[in-house]
């Protein structure tokens, strides 16, 4: 394994439907890509729903919503070794959250660190010990490896790493752990209280229909959202073509953003099996601020960038 970061613990929600999006794709021939409207009550009381479950997370975290992160808290990077059975051992410990501590880790809370944006903005956050941070990441994990020889944590020390967050790559305090017989290190968030969201349970029945965002930028003054998801290529034509609108619905913690497909008309002999990243802007009501853009399938946050 190379040095660059790997967030191996799983894909995210919306990986996942992005990949079952292409998988439809793939198995359609010669239809266009499965990307539908839905029935636009249910989108509207499902995007509803995604905010009203967002409202409550931002409460959990004490109700501020100026540090989301998008994506896993848990980083793993470097190699696990020569060893090719101890480097299988390895990463399904991990994914199982099979930890235990070789050593005494830290069990006080470090004073307030910063997190930095890459436009120079930053934040003041509270910050977790190196035993509530291997905690957390024992409880990500599956615990479901009875065949797995435990990953032994030498030490941990408090450093940074770079997350994505709901407004763009950030560099946020990480507690970096050393494990025992290999290079790997594991890095797991600092801050305190992130806004966490529980989804709903996956259910393709519903989530297949529809058209789910995958990041966002604003525009100057906060309030028009472009947003990128998959859909049918641009330059398609007649039935294999379509066109996309984007709607806004809003609370005072976040946006949902609904996508709305208009497929062409017109005969075509054969579409394209692959879709393409397409955008469509959304009209805010008021400037973005610090809420957080959501996927309206599971009401998951999604990265948001100002526009260049």
């Amino acid at each position: 394994m190379s040095g660059k970061p790997q967030r191996t613990r799983g894909w995210s929600v919306i990986g996942w439907v992005g990949v079952a999006v292409l998988v439809m794709a793939a198995l359609s021939g010669c239809s266009r890509p499965a990307t539908q409207n839905g029935d636009p009550v249910k989108v509207q009381q499902l995007a509803q729903a995604d905010l009203a479950r967002w409202d409550q997370a931002v409460g959990a975290a004490g109700g501020g919503s100026g540090f989301v992160l998008v994506g896993q808290a848990t980083i793993m990077t470097g190699s696990w070794g020569p060893d090719p059975s101890f480097g299988s051992n390895g990463k399904m410990a991990f994914m199982a959250g099979d930890f235990e501590a070789a050593t005494s880790l830290p069990s006080d809370t470090p004073p307030d660190g910063v997190v930095r944006w890459q436009n120079g903005s930053t934040q003041t956050v509270g910050m977790i010990s190196a035993q509530q941070a291997l905690a957390e990441i024992k409880a990500e994990g599956s615990g479901s490896c009875s065949d797995c020889v435990p990953l032994r944590v030498t030490g941990g020390k408090l450093t940074t790493a770079d997350y994505q967050t709901s407004h763009g790559s950030a560099t946020a305090p990480t507690w970096e752990f050393t494990l025992q017989g290999t290079d790997t290190t594991i890095q797991h968030l600092a801050a305190a209280h992130p806004v966490n969201v529980v989804p709903p349970t996956y259910d393709p029945s519903t989530y297949m229909s529809l058209i789910s965002i995958q990041s966002a930028t604003v525009a100057a003054g906060g309030l028009t959202l472009t947003v990128t998801f998959e859909g049918a290529p641009k330059d398609a034509g007649g039935s294999c073509g379509a066109d996309y609108t984007a709607q806004a619905v809003e609370s005072s913690t976040a946006v949902v953003v609904i996508v709305t497909e208009h497929p062409g008309f017109g005969l075509s002999m054969a579409c394209s099996a692959v879709g393409a990243f397409r955008t469509a802007d959304a009209t805010l009501a008021t400037p973005l601020g610090n809420r957080a853009v959501l996927e309206v399938a599971q009401g998951m946050p999604v990265s948001v960038t100002p526009a260049p």
